[in-house]
């Protein structure tokens, strides 16, 4: 990522309570597949969970996404480059 892509991202973690909402909940998302990666066998339950989780965190990452859009359309940015 750039330097540019992080300075902006940070600026939105510290303006933007949604975003930072969302980057919080990203956070613990990615902390929770981590747990369930270690596991060698998955229950039926904790496959689920585990794909509810998934879902959860790529519909963040999306909106997280576009928020970064909406920002740079705002500055009059071009690079739409993101990855939390």
């Amino acid at each position: 990522m750039e330097r540019e892509d992080k300075s902006l991202l940070e600026h939105l973690k510290a303006t933007n309570p949604e975003f930072q909402q969302l980057w919080e909940e990203h956070d613990r998302y990615e902390q929770q597949l981590e747990l369930f990666n270690t596991l060698r066998y998955l229950t039926s339950e904790q496959e689920l969970e585990k794909k509810r989780i998934q879902k959860l965190k790529l519909l963040g990452k999306d909106r997280m996404v576009a928020i970064v859009k909406e920002h740079k359309a705002r500055i009059g940015g071009q690079n739409d480059a993101f990855s939390p």
